[in-house]
């Protein structure tokens, strides 16, 4: 009862026989390519919309919506929705299904027919909240660029595989934390929100599914970039239960400058990237940086 009163007058969501109407309708075949599984259930998307604790008038960027299952309740809820579809087919059709679906509220999508991976801006108000079910395939390269591209992201909600929603919130030290969980904490405080069932999904994938909530929290205050800190990240996890004096060989020059850098930012040297957090690591790229500014410093005197 509760649903048919908070919704706006007219909204209805996509159940099983909807999505499949849809599809048929534009001739789409959901493509493992794509990573595209459309959710057919409406207490799902529902549940979705909830644990991101996006309200009314709150901009929100969603991408992949697909068929449109987790846009309309996101609509439903009050929500402006910028949505980034990469299917020109689907990306194309949404509006009329909004219209269709939802008429009092189809004032409040904006459809971008991009790559999320590639897009540089996104229209209409800055989104203060992420909400999508991500394809599997580029979960994580996605959700690290958004946060990166969108400095007004305060919160969101996100579907991923289970095993990666694992790995999104793991703290270190246990055994799934990794180059994603270390990234997303520049960004974010990351929990795990909760599991999904597979018979939720047209086609049902062969794999589980997870919920990732984030909330934004200030980058680290350090005088180098991020890209610094991530490069760090990166050399730190190539070699997995590698040392960090030999992960870091490459990145700082020699074994021993790896070891001279570890030193400088408290770091065992014989620690692995495993063990540490994302204030550790931005103290190796200082002290790798500092390394290379003394190194330059002394260069240029010799020169």
């Amino acid at each position: 009862m509760s649903d048919a009163i908070d919704q706006p007058a007219g909204l209805r969501l996509l159940g099983p026989a909807e999505v499949r109407e849809l599809a048929a309708a534009l001739d789409v075949r959901p493509t493992k390519q794509r990573g595209q599984n459309f959710v057919i259930d409406a207490n799902t998307v529902r549940r979705i919309v909830r644990e991101s604790g996006v309200g009314p008038g709150e901009a929100v960027v969603e991408v992949g919506p697909g068929l449109g299952s987790l846009t309309l309740a996101l609509l439903e809820a009050g929500a402006d929705v910028t949505a980034i579809e990469v299917d020109p087919v689907l990306a194309q059709a949404l509006p009329g299904t909004i219209e269709r679906f939802a008429p009092a509220a189809a004032d409040r999508l904006r459809v971008v027919e991009a790559d999320a991976l590639r897009v540089t801006e996104v229209p209409g108000p800055s989104p203060t909240a992420l909400v999508a079910n991500l394809p599997y395939n580029v979960s994580v390269p996605v959700l690290l660029h958004l946060m990166a591209l969108l400095p007004d992201l305060r919160h969101g909600l996100v579907m991923v595989q289970s095993e990666v929603a694992d790995r999104l919130a793991a703290p270190p030290g246990s055994k799934t934390y990794g180059v994603p969980s270390a990234k997303a904490a520049w960004f974010a405080e990351v929990r795990r929100a909760g599991a999904i069932g597979r018979n939720v999904f047209w086609p049902a994938p062969n794999v589980d599914s997870g919920l990732v909530a984030w909330t934004h929290r200030p980058p680290p205050s350090t005088a180098v970039t991020r890209p610094e800190v991530f490069a760090v990240i990166d050399a730190a996890f190539a070699q997995r239960r590698k040392a960090l004096r030999g992960a870091l060989r490459t990145l700082a020059g020699s074994s021993e400058a790896a070891e001279g850098a570890l030193r400088t930012a408290d770091v065992d040297p014989l620690a692995r990237g495993e063990s540490l957090g994302i204030e550790e690591f931005v103290a190796i790229a200082e002290a790798v940086a500092a390394q290379r500014a003394d190194q330059s410093a002394s260069g240029g005197e010799a020169g």
